[in-house]
Protein backbone atom coordinates (compact mmCIF):
# COMPACT_ATOMS: atom_id res chain seq x y z
CA UNK A 1 0.00 0.00 0.00
CA UNK A 2 3.14 2.91 0.87
CA UNK A 3 3.39 3.19 -2.81
CA UNK A 4 -0.16 3.32 -4.16
CA UNK A 5 -1.12 5.75 -1.63
CA UNK A 6 2.54 7.53 -2.17
CA UNK A 7 1.56 7.85 -5.91
CA UNK A 8 -2.04 8.88 -5.29
CA UNK A 9 -0.85 12.20 -2.82
CA UNK A 10 1.19 13.12 -5.39
CA UNK A 11 -1.81 14.01 -8.29
CA UNK A 12 -2.53 17.77 -7.80
CA UNK A 13 -5.95 16.92 -9.14
CA UNK A 14 -6.75 14.82 -6.12
CA UNK A 15 -5.66 16.99 -3.43
CA UNK A 16 -8.23 18.01 -1.18
CA UNK A 17 -10.80 15.19 -2.55
CA UNK A 18 -12.15 12.43 -0.80
CA UNK A 19 -10.11 9.64 -2.20
CA UNK A 20 -10.32 5.95 -1.31
CA UNK A 21 -8.19 3.02 -2.55
CA UNK A 22 -9.26 -0.68 -3.31
CA UNK A 23 -6.92 -3.34 -4.08
CA UNK A 24 -8.18 -5.55 -6.81
CA UNK A 25 -6.84 -9.05 -7.47
CA UNK A 26 -6.29 -11.10 -10.61
CA UNK A 27 -2.63 -9.29 -11.13
CA UNK A 28 0.04 -11.96 -12.38
CA UNK A 29 3.14 -9.14 -12.59
CA UNK A 30 1.48 -5.99 -10.80
CA UNK A 31 -0.99 -4.92 -7.90
CA UNK A 32 -3.86 -3.23 -9.34
CA UNK A 33 -5.92 -0.78 -7.49
CA UNK A 34 -9.57 1.08 -7.47
CA UNK A 35 -9.44 4.51 -6.07
CA UNK A 36 -12.32 6.77 -6.10
CA UNK A 37 -12.11 10.58 -5.67
CA UNK A 38 -14.86 12.11 -4.84
CA UNK A 39 -17.06 9.41 -6.34
CA UNK A 40 -14.95 8.63 -9.83
CA UNK A 41 -13.85 5.74 -10.14
CA UNK A 42 -10.38 5.07 -11.76
CA UNK A 43 -7.71 2.08 -12.14
CA UNK A 44 -4.24 2.23 -10.83
CA UNK A 45 -1.71 0.06 -11.61
CA UNK A 46 1.57 -0.21 -9.80
CA UNK A 47 4.34 -2.58 -11.06
CA UNK A 48 5.41 -5.82 -9.18
CA UNK A 49 9.21 -6.15 -8.33
CA UNK A 50 12.04 -7.02 -10.43
CA UNK A 51 9.40 -6.71 -13.58
CA UNK A 52 12.34 -5.03 -15.40
CA UNK A 53 13.52 -9.13 -15.61
CA UNK A 54 10.90 -10.15 -17.58
CA UNK A 55 11.86 -7.09 -20.52
CA UNK A 56 8.87 -5.12 -19.49
CA UNK A 57 9.84 -1.57 -20.74
CA UNK A 58 7.60 1.30 -18.94
CA UNK A 59 7.83 3.72 -21.42
CA UNK A 60 6.82 1.37 -23.93
CA UNK A 61 4.13 0.59 -22.30
CA UNK A 62 3.06 3.94 -21.52
CA UNK A 63 3.39 5.26 -25.58
CA UNK A 64 1.25 2.04 -26.42
CA UNK A 65 -1.30 2.41 -23.62
CA UNK A 66 -2.10 5.89 -25.14
CA UNK A 67 -1.93 4.95 -28.41
CA UNK A 68 -4.60 2.05 -27.66
CA UNK A 69 -6.76 4.63 -26.27
CA UNK A 70 -6.40 6.83 -29.74
CA UNK A 71 -7.33 3.45 -31.11
CA UNK A 72 -10.74 3.37 -29.40
CA UNK A 73 -10.24 -0.03 -27.77
CA UNK A 74 -8.24 0.89 -24.29
CA UNK A 75 -9.23 3.15 -21.74
CA UNK A 76 -7.65 6.46 -21.42
CA UNK A 77 -4.96 7.50 -19.17
CA UNK A 78 -5.91 10.20 -16.81
CA UNK A 79 -2.23 10.30 -14.58
CA UNK A 80 0.94 9.40 -15.64
CA UNK A 81 3.69 8.69 -12.71
CA UNK A 82 6.92 7.97 -13.98
CA UNK A 83 8.88 8.30 -10.93
CA UNK A 84 6.30 5.64 -9.57
CA UNK A 85 5.95 3.90 -13.03
CA UNK A 86 2.34 4.45 -12.19
CA UNK A 87 -0.79 5.00 -14.40
CA UNK A 88 -3.89 6.29 -14.00
CA UNK A 89 -6.58 4.99 -16.38
CA UNK A 90 -10.40 5.00 -16.72
CA UNK A 91 -12.31 2.61 -14.86
CA UNK A 92 -14.17 0.68 -17.31
CA UNK A 93 -17.64 -0.04 -16.50
CA UNK A 94 -17.73 -3.32 -17.46
CA UNK A 95 -16.81 -7.54 -17.52
CA UNK A 96 -13.56 -9.00 -16.71
CA UNK A 97 -13.66 -12.16 -19.19
CA UNK A 98 -13.16 -15.54 -18.39
CA UNK A 99 -12.04 -18.56 -20.80
CA UNK A 100 -15.38 -19.80 -20.40
CA UNK A 101 -17.17 -16.58 -21.36
CA UNK A 102 -15.12 -15.65 -24.45
CA UNK A 103 -15.83 -19.53 -25.72
CA UNK A 104 -19.54 -18.50 -25.59
CA UNK A 105 -21.14 -18.41 -29.31
CA UNK A 106 -19.92 -15.33 -31.06
CA UNK A 107 -17.01 -14.24 -29.19
CA UNK A 108 -13.88 -15.29 -31.17
CA UNK A 109 -16.00 -13.05 -34.12
CA UNK A 110 -15.88 -10.28 -31.49
CA UNK A 111 -12.58 -10.56 -30.23
CA UNK A 112 -11.11 -10.69 -33.50
CA UNK A 113 -12.74 -7.43 -34.60
CA UNK A 114 -11.57 -5.82 -31.56
CA UNK A 115 -8.16 -7.24 -32.05
CA UNK A 116 -8.05 -6.08 -35.62
CA UNK A 117 -8.90 -2.29 -34.08
CA UNK A 118 -6.20 -2.04 -32.23
CA UNK A 119 -3.59 -3.45 -35.31
CA UNK A 120 -5.51 -0.81 -37.50
CA UNK A 121 -4.22 2.12 -34.84
CA UNK A 122 -1.48 4.51 -34.29
CA UNK A 123 1.94 2.41 -34.76
CA UNK A 124 3.58 1.58 -31.57
CA UNK A 125 6.99 2.70 -30.40
CA UNK A 126 8.73 -0.54 -30.02
CA UNK A 127 8.24 -3.92 -32.19
CA UNK A 128 7.91 -7.27 -30.31
CA UNK A 129 9.50 -10.58 -31.32
CA UNK A 130 8.55 -13.64 -29.31
CA UNK A 131 11.83 -15.73 -30.74
CA UNK A 132 13.97 -13.03 -29.59
CA UNK A 133 12.17 -12.92 -26.12
CA UNK A 134 12.44 -16.63 -26.19
CA UNK A 135 16.31 -16.05 -26.35
CA UNK A 136 16.60 -13.39 -23.63
CA UNK A 137 14.46 -15.61 -21.20
CA UNK A 138 16.48 -18.87 -21.74
CA UNK A 139 19.85 -16.48 -20.98
CA UNK A 140 17.76 -14.90 -18.03
CA UNK A 141 17.36 -18.74 -16.89
CA UNK A 142 20.93 -19.74 -17.43
CA UNK A 143 22.65 -16.75 -15.77
CA UNK A 144 20.43 -17.14 -12.52
CA UNK A 145 20.08 -20.65 -12.18
CA UNK A 146 16.02 -20.81 -12.88
CA UNK A 147 14.53 -24.02 -12.98
CA UNK A 148 12.81 -24.35 -16.63
CA UNK A 149 10.52 -27.13 -17.69
CA UNK A 150 12.55 -30.39 -18.74
CA UNK A 151 13.61 -30.48 -22.50
CA UNK A 152 12.97 -26.51 -23.06
CA UNK A 153 16.69 -26.17 -24.69
CA UNK A 154 16.78 -29.81 -26.60
CA UNK A 155 13.77 -28.26 -28.30
CA UNK A 156 14.87 -24.61 -29.66
CA UNK A 157 15.85 -26.88 -33.30
CA UNK A 158 12.44 -26.65 -34.09
CA UNK A 159 12.07 -22.92 -32.90
CA UNK A 160 14.40 -22.13 -35.18
CA UNK A 161 12.69 -24.13 -37.85
CA UNK A 162 9.22 -22.09 -36.88
CA UNK A 163 11.29 -18.67 -37.93
CA UNK A 164 12.52 -19.97 -40.37
CA UNK A 165 9.69 -21.13 -42.25
CA UNK A 166 7.82 -17.97 -41.21
CA UNK A 167 9.82 -15.48 -42.47
CA UNK A 168 9.82 -17.16 -46.17
CA UNK A 169 7.14 -14.75 -46.62
CA UNK A 170 6.63 -12.20 -43.32
CA UNK A 171 3.38 -10.13 -42.67
CA UNK A 172 3.34 -6.49 -42.26
CA UNK A 173 3.56 -5.43 -38.32
CA UNK A 174 0.98 -3.86 -36.79
CA UNK A 175 0.37 -2.57 -33.08
CA UNK A 176 -0.36 -5.53 -31.08
CA UNK A 177 -0.70 -6.14 -27.26
CA UNK A 178 0.51 -9.71 -27.55
CA UNK A 179 -0.62 -10.81 -23.95
CA UNK A 180 -4.42 -11.34 -24.52
CA UNK A 181 -5.41 -13.27 -21.72
CA UNK A 182 -8.94 -13.57 -21.19
CA UNK A 183 -8.55 -11.11 -18.44
CA UNK A 184 -7.58 -8.59 -20.36
CA UNK A 185 -10.48 -8.03 -22.14
CA UNK A 186 -13.47 -6.02 -20.80
CA UNK A 187 -16.96 -6.44 -22.19
CA UNK A 188 -18.72 -3.30 -21.52
CA UNK A 189 -22.09 -4.96 -23.44
CA UNK A 190 -21.45 -2.55 -26.84
CA UNK A 191 -17.75 -3.77 -27.39
CA UNK A 192 -14.96 -5.29 -26.25
CA UNK A 193 -12.35 -3.38 -24.66
CA UNK A 194 -8.44 -4.87 -24.84
CA UNK A 195 -6.17 -3.57 -21.70
CA UNK A 196 -2.74 -4.33 -20.15
CA UNK A 197 -0.29 -3.30 -22.41
CA UNK A 198 3.35 -4.29 -20.76
CA UNK A 199 4.14 -6.63 -23.67
CA UNK A 200 3.05 -4.16 -26.58
CA UNK A 201 4.95 -3.68 -29.66
CA UNK A 202 4.76 -3.83 -33.84
CA UNK A 203 4.36 -7.83 -34.52
CA UNK A 204 3.13 -10.04 -36.77
CA UNK A 205 -0.98 -10.32 -36.26
CA UNK A 206 -1.03 -14.12 -36.52
CA UNK A 207 0.89 -13.92 -33.23
CA UNK A 208 -1.73 -11.75 -31.61
CA UNK A 209 -4.40 -13.91 -33.28
CA UNK A 210 -2.74 -16.90 -32.35
CA UNK A 211 -1.63 -16.38 -28.95
CA UNK A 212 -5.31 -14.96 -27.47
CA UNK A 213 -6.84 -18.38 -29.42
CA UNK A 214 -4.40 -20.72 -27.53
CA UNK A 215 -4.94 -18.73 -23.87
CA UNK A 216 -8.72 -19.86 -24.51
CA UNK A 217 -8.08 -23.28 -26.03
CA UNK A 218 -10.08 -22.30 -28.80
CA UNK A 219 -10.87 -25.67 -31.21
CA UNK A 220 -10.21 -25.72 -34.80
CA UNK A 221 -13.92 -24.45 -35.47
CA UNK A 222 -13.00 -21.39 -33.27
CA UNK A 223 -10.00 -20.44 -34.76
CA UNK A 224 -11.60 -20.73 -38.07
CA UNK A 225 -13.96 -18.37 -37.02
CA UNK A 226 -11.19 -15.63 -35.71
CA UNK A 227 -9.46 -16.18 -38.84
CA UNK A 228 -12.41 -15.49 -40.92
CA UNK A 229 -13.47 -12.30 -38.72
CA UNK A 230 -9.93 -10.91 -39.23
CA UNK A 231 -8.89 -11.64 -42.72
CA UNK A 232 -12.24 -12.16 -44.59
CA UNK A 233 -11.98 -15.62 -44.67
CA UNK A 234 -10.40 -19.23 -43.20
CA UNK A 235 -6.67 -18.93 -45.04
CA UNK A 236 -4.88 -21.67 -44.92
CA UNK A 237 -1.62 -20.40 -44.28
CA UNK A 238 -3.02 -17.76 -41.88
CA UNK A 239 -4.55 -20.65 -39.85
CA UNK A 240 -0.94 -22.28 -40.42
CA UNK A 241 0.79 -19.17 -38.78
CA UNK A 242 -1.90 -18.95 -36.33
CA UNK A 243 -1.11 -23.05 -35.23
CA UNK A 244 2.88 -22.38 -35.21
CA UNK A 245 2.28 -19.03 -32.70
CA UNK A 246 0.08 -20.66 -30.67
CA UNK A 247 3.39 -22.94 -30.02
CA UNK A 248 5.40 -20.14 -29.81
CA UNK A 249 2.64 -18.24 -27.60
CA UNK A 250 3.40 -20.92 -24.96
CA UNK A 251 6.73 -21.80 -25.37
CA UNK A 252 7.54 -17.81 -24.56
CA UNK A 253 4.94 -17.26 -22.20
CA UNK A 254 5.99 -20.70 -20.39
CA UNK A 255 9.45 -19.31 -19.61
CA UNK A 256 8.05 -16.46 -18.55
CA UNK A 257 6.10 -18.00 -16.12
CA UNK A 258 9.11 -20.42 -14.90
CA UNK A 259 11.00 -17.07 -14.01
CA UNK A 260 7.88 -15.50 -12.48
CA UNK A 261 8.08 -18.54 -10.31
CA UNK A 262 11.99 -17.85 -8.87
CA UNK A 263 11.60 -14.04 -8.37
CA UNK A 264 7.73 -12.99 -8.22
CA UNK A 265 6.13 -12.61 -4.68
CA UNK A 266 2.46 -13.10 -6.27
CA UNK A 267 0.44 -15.74 -4.60
CA UNK A 268 -0.09 -17.63 -8.14
CA UNK A 269 1.45 -21.37 -9.12
CA UNK A 270 3.73 -19.87 -11.74
CA UNK A 271 5.89 -22.93 -11.79
CA UNK A 272 2.38 -25.16 -12.68
CA UNK A 273 1.69 -22.92 -15.16
CA UNK A 274 5.14 -22.72 -16.77
CA UNK A 275 4.07 -26.73 -17.30
CA UNK A 276 1.16 -26.42 -18.20
CA UNK A 277 1.70 -24.35 -20.85
CA UNK A 278 5.04 -26.65 -21.90
CA UNK A 279 3.11 -29.52 -21.89
CA UNK A 280 0.43 -27.77 -24.86
CA UNK A 281 3.71 -26.13 -27.17
CA UNK A 282 5.42 -30.14 -26.86
CA UNK A 283 1.71 -31.72 -27.63
CA UNK A 284 1.71 -29.30 -30.74
CA UNK A 285 4.80 -29.70 -31.63
CA UNK A 286 4.83 -33.39 -31.61
CA UNK A 287 1.85 -33.54 -33.58
CA UNK A 288 1.18 -35.53 -37.10
CA UNK A 289 0.00 -31.58 -37.99
CA UNK A 290 3.50 -29.89 -37.19
CA UNK A 291 5.40 -30.17 -40.34
CA UNK A 292 2.26 -29.30 -42.89
CA UNK A 293 1.84 -26.16 -40.78
CA UNK A 294 5.93 -25.80 -41.80
CA UNK A 295 5.37 -26.04 -45.40
CA UNK A 296 2.00 -23.56 -45.64
CA UNK A 297 3.24 -20.99 -43.99
CA UNK A 298 6.30 -20.89 -46.63
CA UNK A 299 4.37 -21.97 -49.34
Amino acid sequence: MPVIEDAVSKIQDWKNKNVSITPLSGGLTNTNFKVDVDGTPYFVRVPGESTELLAIDRNNEYHNTKAAGVAGVAPKIVHHLPEYNVMVIEFLDGLTMSKDSLNAPGMPTRMAHAIKKLNQGPRFLLDFNMFRLTEYYLSLCSERSIKIPDGYRERMDLVKRIEQAMTVKPLATVPCNNDLLAENYIDDGVQLWLIDYEYSGNNDPTFELGNTCQEMQFNDEQIAEVCTAYFGEAQTDMIARMKLNMIMSDVGWGLWAAIQASISTIDFDFWGWAIERWGRALEKMDSDNFEGWLVEVAR
